[in-house]
């Protein structure tokens, strides 16, 4: 298993980030996103919130990897659909490349 933490931040609009956190809610994210999610080998995703700040950890298979993820939702009409509504409520963090939403977070401690 191998552990991942990423962040993006949403538009900080009281509003949006309750329609953000109501598509979240279990049983409201779409059936194909989350099908997207576990067959790209992530077992495990949880996401929190603090201010406008999102914080995701994602535990994945050891076959896991970006590129896969990557080319595997290019493909896939639902996770573009899905992504560019996204974009609706995130913005990016201040040093996120062109494009990228979630930021992928350097581990700096471990107990």
């Amino acid at each position: 298993m191998k552990k991942y933490c990423l962040a993006v931040d949403l538009i900080d609009d009281p509003v949006l980030i309750t329609e953000y956190e109501d598509r979240h809610k279990k049983g409201n994210a779409w059936p194909a996103i989350t099908k997207s999610i576990t067959d790209s080998g992530i077992t495990n995703m949880e996401i929190y919130r603090t201010g406008n700040r999102l914080f995701m950890i994602m535990e994945t298979d050891d076959n896991f990897s970006f590129e896969r993820k990557a080319a595997m939702d290019a493909t896939n009409a639902k996770v573009q659909e899905w992504e560019q509504l996204m974009w609706k409520f995130q913005q990016p963090l201040p040093w996120a490349r062109d494009g990228e939403k979630w930021v992928l977070m350097d581990q700096i401690f471990q107990l």
